[in-house]
């Protein structure tokens, strides 16, 4: 049972790890193509934990972690005031759209080559095969 509750939460933390590197790479871009963030929330569901930042983007971390997103400011979903509208993600080039959308996989993608990365460069520790004596006249 133990076991299980192991592999679980192995499980629900590594998912937590994928999830806040692929919405971070949303969260990243869209700043730097000037799109103003309203929420970067890691889980779904009733907060549990949440941060307020001083470019007023709410951080957030909710009750059921399947999954995340990120809030951006869009004048299809609500009113946006006129002095924020250039803030708005519709309003932005299509290049710089796509490249806010793209950004959540390429983050994952690069994620995973510094995992890899790493496992490499760590290895997995364990018993050499190494052998002790030669015997003349032996089966071997």
């Amino acid at each position: 049972m133990l076991s299980i509750l192991w592999n679980l939460a192995a499980f629900i933390i590594a998912l937590g790890v994928l999830i806040t590197v692929h919405e971070f790479g949303h969260f990243w871009v869209a700043r730097r193509c000037g799109v103003r963030v309203e929420r970067f929330s890691i889980g779904f569901g009733k907060a549990l934990w949440r941060r307020t930042d001083r470019y007023g983007t709410e951080y957030v971390i909710a009750l059921i972690p399947l999954g995340g997103y990120v809030k951006m400011l869009d004048e299809r979903a609500e009113l946006v005031a006129p002095e924020l509208r250039r803030h708005a993600f519709n309003n932005k080039t299509v290049g710089q759209r796509a490249a806010i959308i793209a950004a959540g996989p390429v983050a994952n993608f690069i994620f995973a080559i510094f995992a890899y990365w790493l496992v490499f460069i760590i290895g997995v520790p364990g018993v050499r095969p190494v052998i002790g004596e030669i015997t003349p006249n032996s089966i071997a």
